[in-house]
């Protein structure tokens, strides 16, 4: 497949364009990434995204895609010679589309509102959800990665997918707010997991580094307290 074949629409601190990132790569799909900047939207991503106006958009053929999961599945599907990203029993794809969901939906809008958090009580009460939650995922990973190191098995899933792409995020969270989220005591099943997940090949060059995106989290800050203002 010619590199510019395919095309990916997105912007580097983001997990959701993570995610078809790392399924490209690891089918070894060649792709041009076209960045995106903060505060402004290309004609391209206008064009190609009308509805929702958001990244990540796959443009394969000339023919755009939107959504992650969305995205993951397609890549998955269309390059069925590659590894299979999503798991081949039916009940295992269902409950790792459950989960998928469960972190989109619930578990990272409460970790991302930690940030801004009204007040001491308020922070300390969604850092506390978002533990709850990773906790929950533990128990998840143990029953997918049936004994394995990946959600998916012996190597990376649509969940790990799904989950991996936030590490970044749960990390500069980590960093910022002085706790810990993913540790040895309550969670060593996903710490190490997630030492895995970084340092695989399909990963370990999209996943941005904490520094980098605690870096970023101050410059989006003041982006979005003058977009307010006015």
């Amino acid at each position: 497949m010619a590199k510019s074949d395919v095309k990916l629409i997105g912007a580097w601190p983001s997990p959701f364009v993570m995610r078809p990132r790392i399924a490209l790569n690891i089918k070894s799909v060649g792709y041009e990434f076209l960045e995106e900047t903060l505060g402004s939207k290309s004609q391209l991503l206008l064009e190609s995204n009308p509805v929702h106006k958001k990244i990540p958009v796959l443009i394969h053929d000339g023919k755009p895609l939107c959504e992650s999961l969305v995205i993951v599945e397609y890549i998955d599907e269309v390059w069925s010679s590659g590894p299979t990203i999503l798991p081949s029993d039916p009940y295992d794809r269902a409950l790792a589309r459950f989960w998928a969901a469960y972190l989109d939906e619930k578990w990272f809008p409460t970790m991302r509102s930690i940030a801004t958090a009204k007040g001491e009580e308020a922070r300390k009460a969604l850092i506390e959800q978002a533990g709850e939650g990773v906790m929950m995922l533990e128990d998840v990973f143990s029953r997918c990665s049936k004994g394995k190191g990946f959600f998916g098995g012996d190597q990376i899933g649509y969940l790990d997918i799904a989950f991996g792409s936030f590490l970044g995020w749960l990390r500069t969270t980590e960093k910022m707010n002085g706790v810990k989220l993913i540790d040895e005591t309550k969670t060593p099943a996903l710490l190490k997991w997630a030492t895995s997940f970084s340092s695989h090949p399909a990963v370990k060059d999209v996943l941005p580094e904490t520094e980098k995106l605690v870096e970023f989290a101050k410059v989006l800050a003041k982006f979005k307290a003058a977009s307010s203002n006015s």
